[in-house]
């Protein structure tokens, strides 16, 4: 089984390379090489999954070679849970895509470059889950970086240039941190294998250690969007074609997020640093959502409580205990799968009325009743209407909020409740503004030029609801699967913070 664990890296590498050597040519064969791909993966991911569940961390040491002279790869629980989820995600995106018009406009920019770009940063994306050394977890970071910089630009449209601009110039400084941090832990230690590091980091002074972990948590802070070093996603995230921004928003922030659940789990157990993550939380889950509430676009209101939510991950990491970590881990598979669909929901009304402006838009569960029930749910879930998978993930970090108890973890399960509160008003003002308002036009019977507009696109729209509805659906699944969900996060946990395992699995018996 441990021959699986290079395959949601190689495989994508591989199909974007033989997309390349394509070319423009032979459509139906790119969108089937990509579709069959990522369906693959997702078995993989599935499989890995069970095995590691059964039985324990599993490691693939490339090349033969052993920790911490070759690349390890290493599947866990956490690991493999975060590779399921977002091999589902991405394949729902990818089958979107392949059927939106974004990538078939030849003339804006060719198919043959969007979907080899997109599956390096799929192929990132998988290294940074499953690496168990440093040094690579930065050539995957690089990797997905690579990818997102040209799905990001894509079209070269002058919004989408500025966007790029500044998504690349953080993540340029987020790489130059992390290359700093990692000759800073390379000079202490000698090492970048994980495993090591965990052994070896004991033997540190304070101050260094310290050091460390304060660049380390400020590079991936900036891949994550946690305040103070959130202000660039929501000025870069809304240009992008639909099917970029579903996964920007489904997996990119997730990956810094997941390499914080790593690092300070792993790495810096009862660090000092606990109260800073605390602070940190609360900042971006209150910040985040006021300016969710501020926005009259859907696509910047989404990429708000993008940033918003983010928080209640952190929160989590901060609380440093195995309910408040199995809390974060299964509120990040609710919200990468439910970020997503409510990103494809805005690409898909964008298509349709040329917008995504609520002050310009009305009528729409008049006008497109499945449209607005594919909005409706996810924005409920994200918003944690109970029973949804959205209310339980917040009702474990809550829980385990007030089990630590505290001045700073009450104050943060507060802001928590009223971040949910807000997020529940700003999805409900699009409701009322783009769904339930009637327009004049609706009024008066008469057709206006977003109604030509669906006339157009009619025959390409039916076929993006699929994966659209498919996403939502699985968002519903966590909820009537929050049981075994739970179960699997705790033990996910449990396990990450034992690090022991971890350990063992890359270094043997000691």
């Amino acid at each position: 089984m441990e021959a699986l664990i290079p395959l949601p890296v190689l495989l994508p590498l591989l199909a974007a390379g033989v997309k390349l050597a394509i070319g423009a040519r032979l459509r139906r064969v790119q969108g089937a090489i990509s579709i069959t791909t990522l369906a693959v993966n997702l078995v993989v991911s599935a499989v890995l999954l069970v095995q590691v569940d059964t039985h324990g961390p599993m490691v693939a040491r490339i090349g033969g070679w052993e920790a911490p002279i070759g690349i390890t790869l290493v599947a866990d629980r956490l690991s493999a849970l975060m590779l399921v989820t977002s091999s589902a995600v991405t394949l729902c995106v990818m089958v979107y895509s392949v059927v939106s018009a974004y990538d078939r406009q030849e003339d804006v920019a060719p198919m043959a470059i969007f979907h080899p770009a997109f599956l390096v940063m799929l192929a990132g994306v998988a290294n940074a889950f499953l690496t168990g050394d440093l040094f690579n977890l930065f050539v995957a970071f690089e990797m997905l970086l690579s990818g997102s910089y040209v799905l990001l630009t894509f079209g070269g449209t002058p919004s989408r240039i500025r966007a790029g601009a500044t998504y690349t110039v953080m993540a340029l400084m987020s790489s130059m941190l992390f290359l700093i941090a990692l000759a800073v832990v390379y000079a202490a230690t000698g090492t970048l294998s994980m495993a090591q590091l965990a052994e070896r980091f004991a033997d540190l002074t304070p101050q260094v250690k310290l050091l460390v972990e304060l660049l380390l948590l400020l590079a991936f802070a900036i891949k994550a969007a946690i305040f103070p070093v959130s202000g660039w996603l929501p000025d870069s995230y809304p240009t992008a074609p639909a099917p970029a921004t579903a996964v920007f928003a489904g997996l990119l922030t997730k990956v810094g997020v997941y390499a914080i659940f790593r690092l300070e789990a792993l790495l810096f157990p009862g660090g000092p640093v606990g109260t800073l993550l605390l602070w940190a939380a609360l900042a971006t889950l209150v910040l985040g959502v006021l300016g969710a509430v501020a926005q009259a676009d859907i696509k910047r209101m989404l990429s708000f409580t993008l940033v918003s939510h983010v928080g209640y991950m952190v929160m989590g990491v901060g609380l440093a205990t195995v309910a408040g970590l199995a809390g974060a881990v299964f509120y990040a598979v609710h919200h990468m799968t439910v970020q997503t669909s409510l990103f494809l929901v805005a690409g898909l009304i964008e298509r349709r009325t040329g917008t995504t402006s609520i002050n310009r838009l009305g009528g729409m569960m008049r006008g497109a009743p499945l449209l607005s029930l594919l909005f409706f749910v996810p924005a409920m879930n994200l918003s944690g209407i109970p029973p949804m998978s959205g209310f339980l993930g917040k009702l474990a970090l809550v829980q385990a909020g007030l089990e630590v108890g505290g001045v700073l973890p009450v104050a943060l399960v507060t802001a928590a409740l009223v971040t949910s509160l807000l997020t529940l008003y700003a999805v409900a003002k699009v409701w009322g503004k783009a769904f339930w308002r009637e327009t004049r036009a609706d009024s008066e019977g008469r057709q206006d030029a977003g109604e030509e507009q669906v006339e157009r696109s009619a025959v390409t729209i039916p076929g993006l609801y699929g994966p659209t509805a498919a996403l939502v659906v699985l968002g519903l699944a966590y909820t009537v699967l929050a049981g075994p969900l739970s179960s699997l996060t705790e033990r996910a946990a449990g396990e990450l913070l034992a690090r022991q395992p971890y350990i063992t699995a890359v270094l043997g018996p000691r």
